[in-house]
């Protein structure tokens, strides 16, 4: 049986995209990580660590231990229901 060319040109395109599609499928996006308890305790170290340096460095009143006294209250919110 002999395939003519705009069939063969056909199937070549239907494989290839099946080929593509199915490596798009298993590859996929990356597993996406959870955000849990020791993720907020490492924020929340973190933010404490700049803050506590920024203070030393800076004064308590200054811009930067302000920035830093910020987040650490964001991380605290944050990490909330972990501690309930």
């Amino acid at each position: 049986m002999k395939l003519s060319m705009a069939r063969f040109a056909f199937l070549k395109t239907a494989l290839a995209t099946f080929a593509l599609g199915g490596f798009l499928f298993l590859a996929g996006a990356p597993a996406a990580k959870a955000y849990d308890r020791d993720d907020c305790y490492r924020r929340v170290n973190y933010t404490e660590m700049r803050y506590r340096q920024a203070v030393e460095r800076f004064g308590p009143y200054s811009r930067e231990a302000r920035h830093w006294a910020h987040e650490r209250h964001e991380a605290y919110e944050h990490c909330r229901a972990y501690w309930r």
